[in-house]
């Protein structure tokens, strides 16, 4: 039986049912779900998101497929060819990776190393074909629709004079996201998308070959900014009862990561136990002046991920309005 999302148990009460992992979400949302947090995106959340549209304005959070260039974590380069007639065109891609360029995880992209996949997945359930679990269908045939709140950590940064070094691990832990929230006026409430700026993108437009080579390089030695990997702030996450966390940067947390265990990389915890939607690589700096010039760092957001069985992850097809 599904729990009743105004009754969502806090971090410290987890596991919530029989048998499923410590720290962990498995069976909060009923045995056989495959949404995570999305769940908390109810009706009346999108309704009262809806409300904060007060301007208009539409921000697209998408890069173009073909960037990071060149492709981050190994993924290959996108081959675009143009089919045509005399009257119309059709196109085909080859190499397409859906999280190459701005992206969600599925459930099923990552699991806890112990554990394994988010609700007891196993991991031949995961198929990509009818039947398949946690794929990223489950999200797509009800969308990601509510409100956002924008963390400008990059700015929030800059105004107490330590701004992010993009090619060097520095972490940020829940205090600091806490100060930067209260510091632009804005609180998170249930069933929030929570937006991360760290400036990794505004960083890697300018950078030259030899930054982008760098980018491109081992995640598990390369530096970035971005989350601390342990165990407070996968706590802080889920009692914020955040729907889902997206950021600017490659991995969302820090890098680099070590992936040896749940302590050392905080999609273990977010993903596998706590079902928590996660995305990467989402442009947020046209969002983010806009936030800082009218100082509303709140509004609707939605995204259509690919409707695609058992698909690992979809491009973020996001956008933010205000």
């Amino acid at each position: 039986m599904t729990r009743q999302l105004d009754d969502v148990p806090a971090y410290q009460d987890l596991p919530a049912v029989a048998g499923a992992p410590a720290g962990s979400s498995w069976g909060v949302f009923g045995a056989d779900d495959q949404v995570g947090t999305i769940n908390l995106l109810t009706p009346e959340r999108v309704l009262a998101a809806a409300r904060l549209v007060r301007t208009g304005h539409v921000f697209s959070l998408n890069l173009d497929l073909e960037q990071p260039d060149p492709p981050l974590s190994g993924r290959r380069g996108l081959r675009h060819t143009i089919g045509r007639d005399a009257i119309s065109t059709d196109d085909v891609y080859d190499d397409f990776f859906p999280q190459r360029s701005s992206q969600w995880d599925a459930l099923c992209h990552v699991g806890h190393p112990e554990s394994g996949f988010y609700n007891g997945c196993r991991p031949e359930d995961i198929t990509g074909r009818p039947g398949s679990r946690n794929g990223i269908d489950n999200w797509a045939r009800r969308g990601i629709t509510g409100r956002f709140v924008l963390a400008d950590l990059a700015r929030y940064r800059e105004s107490i004079g330590r701004p992010f070094d993009q090619t060097q691990a520095d972490g940020v832990d829940a205090g600091e996201l806490e100060r930067c929230l209260s510091a632009e006026g804005v609180a998170l409430e249930g069933g929030d998308i929570l937006l991360i700026r760290f400036g990794w993108l505004t960083w890697y437009a300018s950078a030259d070959d030899a930054g982008r080579q760098y980018a491109a390089g081992d995640v598990t030695k390369i530096g970035t900014p971005g989350l601390l990997p342990g165990e407070s702030t996968a706590r802080w996450m889920w009692d914020q009862h955040v729907a889902a966390v997206c950021s600017d940067n490659p991995a969302l947390e820090m890098l680099p990561v070590d992936m040896t265990s749940a302590g050392t990389f905080l999609h273990f915890r977010l993903i596998g136990l706590l079902g928590i939607a996660v995305g990467e690589l989402f442009d947020l700096d046209a969002l983010a002046a806009d936030c800082a010039r009218d100082g509303i760092y709140e509004g609707l957001f939605a995204a259509a991920p690919l409707n695609k069985v058992g698909g690992s992850g979809s491009p973020a097809n996001a956008l933010a309005m205000k």
